[in-house]
């Protein structure tokens, strides 16, 4: 018999690069990836886990004590939601995705406000939170004979780290629940057009009259390219630069680089 044809292998998946246009938006992709990591890191259940979600935690207070992030986000829902709600007597729309949008929106902003303006002061009140934060200053300034008490709750049982651990987050889930679907709606505002990058470069004007926030850029999974990317809200200048692995320095691609662009409002 016939040997069957070899099923043929699935494309990899696009890579995504991003980058923010404004002050707001990079908060708001730090946070989200620090909290993405937070979590990760405390379901893996292991004392060094715990060990990189309290180290991203640690992150997370030090952005939130530079600003009023939790105001911004506020205000980031008002805006969407007032958007989506000059879309309700349009035609074409599908009303009952939008209605789930706009309440899942409401929900967000009823739940970040009630919280109050002191909502993070248990963590920021937390001894041994802070301890953990002086020491992580200093190289190796978390090991065991620097931090006993740290090292004792690390050889704890995972259960309670990982209880412990989620207490805390719990704190912070309705600012960054909120920022992961503000998020969302900014990539959703993105409208794709395809691009090329002559001579591995590409400059991009905005309109100052309705400025973009996020930027971003599909390249094939299987592409050896990555973009560097320079600018603010009115200008971006894109180079497309081809890797040759951690020994090497990137190069900057001559070649001409068909690439997919996103400007998201």
């Amino acid at each position: 018999m016939a040997e069957p044809a070899p099923s043929p292998e699935a494309a990899p998946e696009p890579t995504v690069f991003e980058h923010p246009l404004n002050e707001r938006i990079r908060t708001f992709l730090r946070l989200d990836f620090l909290y993405t990591q937070a979590v990760y890191h405390n379901e893996k259940g292991n004392p060094w886990g715990s060990r990189a979600a309290v180290s991203s935690l640690l992150d997370i207070l030090a952005i939130m004590a530079r600003g009023d992030v939790r105001s911004d986000v506020l205000k980031e829902l008002e805006h969407h939601l007032a958007q989506l709600n000059e879309f309700q007597n349009r035609p074409g729309i599908d009303t009952s995705r939008l209605r789930a949008v706009v309440a899942n929106l409401t929900r967000l902003r009823t739940e970040l406000g009630t919280v109050g303006s002191n909502w993070l002061q248990p963590l920021r009140d937390s001894e041994f939170l802070a301890a953990i934060k002086h020491r992580s200053a200093i190289p190796g300034g978390t090991c065991e004979f620097d931090l006993p008490d740290y090292f004792f709750w690390l050889n704890q049982s995972a259960e309670s780290r990982i209880a412990a651990f989620s207490r805390w987050l719990q704190l912070l889930q309705p600012l960054c629940d909120a920022i992961a679907e503000v998020l969302w709606l900014t990539r959703q505002n993105g409208r794709a057009r395809q691009e090329v990058a002559t001579g591995g470069v590409f400059n991009v004007n905005f309109d100052r009259e309705n400025p973009y926030q996020l930027l971003r850029i599909y390249l094939p999974g299987s592409s050896a390219l990555y973009p560097e990317i320079s600018g603010s809200h009115y200008r971006c200048s894109l180079r497309f630069l081809e890797w040759h692995g951690i020994e090497q320095r990137a190069t900057q691609s001559e070649i001409d680089v068909p690439f997919t662009l996103i400007c998201c409002h």
